[in-house]
């Protein structure tokens, strides 16, 4: 099952998608498969928080012009405009509407920091329009839409990079290589931990749309529901409309180093979880506790836990990962840290019968190298030198990479809100006789934002 992407296209038999086939205005005669120019144009898609962050490391990068800014919500520009203006001399301009900058022919690559509805059809438009892309995890709000992120990249030859930026980070590339290298043994289990306490969101009442917003075009594909602030800035990501909880907020970044020590590119083959949303009285849907198990072909196992609680850590680590092989185990903490530290385990059986258990420590791995940079600029570097050479397959973390790991969220939360063990075909990204759960694969659209067919 490690060669997933070439089966899938060719056997995949493919969940159908609710949306119905809409030609989207946006797709390129010919894939620019040219190098652009020494300087890159880049467009900044969504711009409060996160989208700050993408703005910060793209002005580090040389030679990369942060050409437009974009968000729905008018009011975050100047201060953004301000900011892009400072950090590089250049004034960018400023749009409210995605599509007008996809329809701007110097712009060669747009960065996605926008609710996690929105980055499937974002991302197959921009591959449709001929710009490559750097879009936030969770790549996709549904596993069907992964898959169609992945075949527009694919098709149009462009090159697309997922927001994990662990895969950038100096200290867990070189813990990587030390467990590929054998330094742990046979790698039999990893485990996710998402130990983020949240405070609750409270209830809020509807209100009136803020001036300048566009509130339809932020639901976008979502169903319609009246203007709420608790539905709006961060806050979205704990409603299922448009977002997928903590497990696809944070968590999917130590999900995808847990599949990323296991070596494994497929999806997993049975799932069980459980999870509810505790002491808090809100309007939040996503669980704040969750215990998941994702199982692959070969009996591996990949193990996750959200606590959005108040909670003790784990192995020192609170965000982060724990490996164990065959000689011991490493406790990994988030990129932020990046600190990995290995632990030799040694196990013997007494005379009198019993195993007797020593732990020493082995090599420690971080970020002390003198070149090494902030994992997200080193993520954007990364991005943007495979724009340059428009060699996807050199990108620390490609589309593919994104969908395997993003599926392990939708997965989890499937078995959550289903409340029971689930049977998956990694080949057929369908679920093992269970139409019910194969509801979750995908969603229903609001026209005209709809999921194509065929991209």
């Amino acid at each position: 099952m490690e060669h997933l992407d070439r089966r899938l296209f060719l056997k995949r038999s493919g969940a159908a998608t609710a949306g119905t086939l809409v030609s989207s205005p946006f797709i390129a005669r010919t894939s620019r498969q040219p190098s652009p120019g020494n300087t890159v144009n880049v467009a900044v898609i969504g711009i409060r928080s996160r989208g700050r962050d993408h703005i910060r490391a793209l002005a580090e990068i040389p030679d990369v012009r942060i050409a437009t800014l974009c968000d729905l919500d008018p009011r975050l520009l100047p201060a953004a405009v301000a900011e892009v203006e400072k950090l590089t001399g250049t004034r960018p301009s400023t749009e409210t509407e995605y599509r007008k900058v996809l329809e701007d022919k110097d712009i060669d690559a747009v960065s996605i920091a926008t609710p996690n509805h929105w980055h499937a059809l974002q991302t197959i438009w921009a591959c449709q329009a001929g710009k490559d892309v750097y879009v936030e995890k969770p790549v996709s709000h549904t596993i069907l839409e992964g898959r169609k992120m992945v075949e527009a990249a694919r098709k149009y030859g462009r090159v697309v990079q997922t927001g994990t930026q662990a895969r950038s980070n100096w200290g867990t590339i070189q813990a990587m290589d030390f467990l590929k290298q054998g330094g742990l043994g046979e790698i039999f289990m990893a485990r996710g931990l998402c130990l983020k306490p949240r405070g609750s969101i409270g209830h809020v009442k509807d209100s009136p749309v803020p001036g300048g917003v566009n509130w339809d075009a932020y639901l976008g594909p979502a169903p319609y529901r009246p203007f709420n602030e608790n539905r709006f800035h961060y806050k979205w990501h704990w409603f299922w409309d448009t977002g997928n909880g903590d497990l696809g907020n944070q968590g999917i970044h130590q999900a995808d180093i847990g599949r990323w020590a296991l070596r494994k590119m497929s999806h997993p083959v049975r799932i069980q979880g459980i999870g509810n949303y505790f002491v808090w009285d809100s309007d939040q849907e996503t669980p704040n506790i969750q215990h998941l198990e994702f199982e692959y072909d070969d009996g591996r196992i990949l193990q996750f836990e959200v606590r959005g609680l108040g909670t003790n850590s784990e192995g020192d680590v609170r965000i982060g990962n724990l490996i164990f092989g065959s000689k011991g185990w490493m406790n990994m903490a988030s990129e932020d840290e990046g600190v990995c530290q290995t632990h030799y385990s040694d196990i013997q059986i007494t005379p009198s019968g019993f195993s007797d258990y020593e732990e020493t420590e082995g090599p420690r791995f971080d970020n002390d190298d003198p070149g090494s940079r902030d994992a997200v600029v080193n993520h954007f570097t990364n991005f943007i030198r495979s724009v340059r050479s428009r060699k996807w397959e050199d990108l620390n973390a490609d589309i593919l990479e994104g969908h395997l790991s993003t599926s392990l969220c939708h997965l989890g939360n499937i078995a959550c809100r289903l409340k029971r063990s689930l049977q998956f075909d990694p080949l057929t990204e369908t679920f093992t006789g269970d139409p019910e759960a194969d509801t979750y694969l995908t969603k229903a659209y609001r026209s005209p934002y709809d999921l194509p067919e065929k991209v």
